[in-house]
């Protein structure tokens, strides 16, 4: 599918219980969603060849990348999930940005695999977040997050440089087998937490 064709299926007013279903497609270029209002969408095990751009979208329904291949920049900065969030299982072979993001559901990124750094930096989440088992090379920042619904990182695998300064965690915070280059990763690696951690 071109990225014009995409862009006309999603800023259409969202409508409860609906979505469009674009499973498995292949964007041929740069799908440009800078700013737009975009209903829900499945983009279950789709392709973006030349990467997305939604920074400043607000995603009115539900928001699934599961299983999804980006091979270029993926910028979600300031992008507004306004329900979950869904990336589990997909590969960012370019740079990803979710810098001022906010999830009003879960964000949800098990399994995920960032091959050229992420920048989380300034995201807030209302629900639960989870990194169960992310794989991240490059730099990888999260520097004043915040995550009201509690972090769950069991089997994470972050870089030895990752940034968790000024951090707040409330609720659970879960750091089972969860690692920052070779050191396990541990209460103290976050600004605050405010709730339970269980390592």
């Amino acid at each position: 599918m071109t990225p014009d064709d995409i862009r006309a299926r999603l800023i259409v007013p969202w409508k409860h219980g609906e979505f469009v279903d674009l499973r498995g497609i292949t964007c041929d270029g740069p799908l440009d969603l800078r700013d737009c209002l975009l209903t829900g969408v499945d983009f279950t095990g789709a392709h973006f060849a030349g990467g997305i751009d939604a920074r400043g979208a607000r995603f009115d329904g539900i928001s699934w990348f599961r299983d999804v291949t980006f091979d270029g920049p993926a910028r979600f900065d300031h992008a507004s999930f306004m329900n979950d969030g869904r990336f589990e299982g997909s590969r960012f072979n370019g740079a990803a940005s979710f810098t001022g993001a906010e999830f009003r559901g879960i964000g949800r990124f098990d399994a995920t695999r960032f091959e050229d750094g992420a920048d989380f930096s300034g995201m807030v989440s209302y629900g639960n977040v989870s990194l169960q088992g992310i794989e991240a090379r490059g730099t990888v920042s999260f520097h004043g997050s915040e995550w009201l619904g509690g972090l769950w990182c069991q089997d994470a695998h972050l870089p030895e440089g990752t940034d968790l300064s000024e951090t707040q965690v409330h609720g659970r915070l879960w750091l089972r087998d969860a690692r920052r280059g070779n050191a396990a990763l541990e209460t103290q690696d976050f600004g605050m937490s405010f709730g339970y951690t269980y390592l």
